[in-house]
């Protein structure tokens, strides 16, 4: 249940339990109200190209590293809402799949850097990794127990599906696990409306946009939200509150979880200097070889002072004038990030995180190994708590296990927490069951360094590619292109 001090199970599968594990993610898909997925990447290639100016220039270079890279790990998580419980509360299942492109592909030095300074174990990846290929399908492949047949079964549950910064990770999934690349943007988008017919949510756009948060990558996103969640909480009144419940796992399936603590800090006293970079992007490049504090439970800490510091001044200078200031609101993302925008964008950022792609500062986001916002905001889960110290020999322990090899599980879990923590505070009282779940949001993917949003939606002037009305047909049965909106 939630506490502002949590124990995570996130369920790791791999090639010696993916078919014995099949059963339960396909009835985890199937019942939930929502899915959020994340990805580790082996690289994501040029970052100025991943910032190009123009979207499409843009989308092609992010096929391009789809196309020579692959995904390393997959995370997804899925929430329930539970109906006979009071508040929003939620039945949560997270689950790590490592996996291992059959294909050759390029992996980036600095991303193996960045994933095994998180912890993440490439040597199970290559004995254990669970085998895919890329592009379109090969014969009867589509049936039976490997990745395609998974992807299938996500596009047919029909499920919203939540992103965090999530363009990059579209991409990727889309090559490897459902079919090649169209050429064009506008293809690839009118592919990905029908793919998602429930549609496609990025807590990103949401957290920059609706939430507006003082940053927005992903770790200080979730931080905050549980923040936000639990003082609610605390305070009791008349507003419904954020709940989770696990799964009790017994028997084989306890030798496959890993339990992932995520507590709160939120007795330090500030004696620390905080990274300001970090605390922009989520990201530094000094990685955790950086003299100053990583640590997001502190830097949110002196956000929320400053904020309040503000607030007090106003309010001193508002009863001077004997009139009503205006009301408070957290200041945008945009603001904390000024300092950086010139900052190089070849620095080699991690790449596992899908680094949260802002402005111009922020590498691209797509495996996650550049865009310092996306990077770190998945990755900068496990380095910000061992960074935030100088103090132990035990503290990079500590680090390690934070991140270990199921980022991407974790990184899911925050990234759904994020979704139901605004889907809270948007709750429409007369909810039918097709209504968009954040109407503000539906279909909106970030676009680092852009004030628009992408648009997940068909235009009159895209066709869909040929391989995805053919893959329709598999999913869907011959005869319906698409299954209409909203059933599920």
């Amino acid at each position: 249940i939630m506490s502002s001090s949590m124990t995570i199970p996130v369920i790791d599968v791999q090639g010696n339990n993916f078919k014995e594990l099949w059963a339960a993610m396909v009835i985890a898909i199937k019942t939930s109200s929502f899915i959020a997925i994340d990805t580790e990447l082996s690289g994501l290639g040029s970052r100025k190209a991943l910032l190009s100016e123009s979207i499409e220039d843009r989308y092609k270079a992010i096929c391009h590293a789809a196309r020579t890279r692959s995904i390393l790990s997959l995370g997804f998580a899925c929430y329930k809402k539970l109906d006979d419980k009071d508040d929003s509360t939620y039945l949560v299942q997270v689950y790590n799949l490592t996996l291992l492109c059959s294909e050759e592909y390029i992996i980036e030095p600095q991303s193996v850097q960045f994933l095994v300074q998180h912890g993440f174990d490439f040597n199970k990846q290559y004995a254990e990794g669970i085998s895919y290929y890329k592009g379109n399908d090969k014969g009867s492949d589509a049936h039976g127990v490997n990745m395609r047949s998974l992807f299938i079964e996500l596009l047919r549950a029909n499920k919203p599906l939540v992103v965090h910064n999530g363009l990059i990770d579209m991409v990727f999934l889309y090559q490897c696990f459902y079919a090649h690349l169209p050429d064009r943007l506008g293809t690839f988008i009118a592919d990905l409306s029908q793919m998602f017919p429930s549609g496609i949510y990025d807590t990103k756009y949401a957290t920059e946009y609706e939430l507006r948060f003082t940053a927005s990558y992903l770790e200080y996103a979730y931080k905050k939200c549980k923040l936000e969640n639990s003082k609610a909480i605390a305070g009791g009144g008349n507003g419904s509150h954020v709940f989770l419940e696990f799964c009790k796992y017994t028997g084989s399936m306890q030798s496959y979880i890993d339990y992932r603590p995520c507590l709160d800090n939120q007795n330090q006293d500030g004696a620390l200097n905080i990274c300001v970079q970090f605390s922009a992007y989520g990201w530094c490049p000094n990685g955790s070889q950086c003299s100053m504090s990583h640590d997001t439970d502190l830097i949110i800490q002196q956000d929320e002072k400053i904020r309040e510091d503000k607030r007090k001044k106003r309010k001193r200078k508002n009863k001077k004038k004997g009139s009503q200031g205006p009301t408070e609101a957290c200041s945008s993302p945009q603001g904390k990030r000024l300092h950086f925008e010139e900052t190089e964008l070849d620095q080699a950022v991690p790449i596992s995180e899908h680094q949260e792609k802002t402005p111009s500062s922020e590498p691209a986001d797509a495996t996650h190994a550049f865009e310092p916002e996306k990077a770190d905001s998945k990755n900068g889960n496990e380095e910000s708590q061992p960074e935030a110290s100088s103090e132990a020999p035990v503290r990079p322990k500590e680090k390690k296990a934070e991140g270990g090899t199921h980022r991407a599980g974790f990184d899911a879990f925050m990234t759904g927490y994020i979704f139901a923590y605004a889907r809270n505070l948007s709750e429409n009282t007369e909810e039918s069951s097709t209504a968009p779940l954040i109407p503000a949001c539906l279909n909106k993917l970030f676009l680092s360094g852009k004030s628009l949003p992408l648009h997940v939606a068909k235009s009159t002037f895209s066709k869909s590619s040929k391989a995805h009305v053919h893959k329709m047909e598999y999913v869907w049965g011959k005869g319906t292109a698409v299954k209409p909106e909203g059933t599920a």
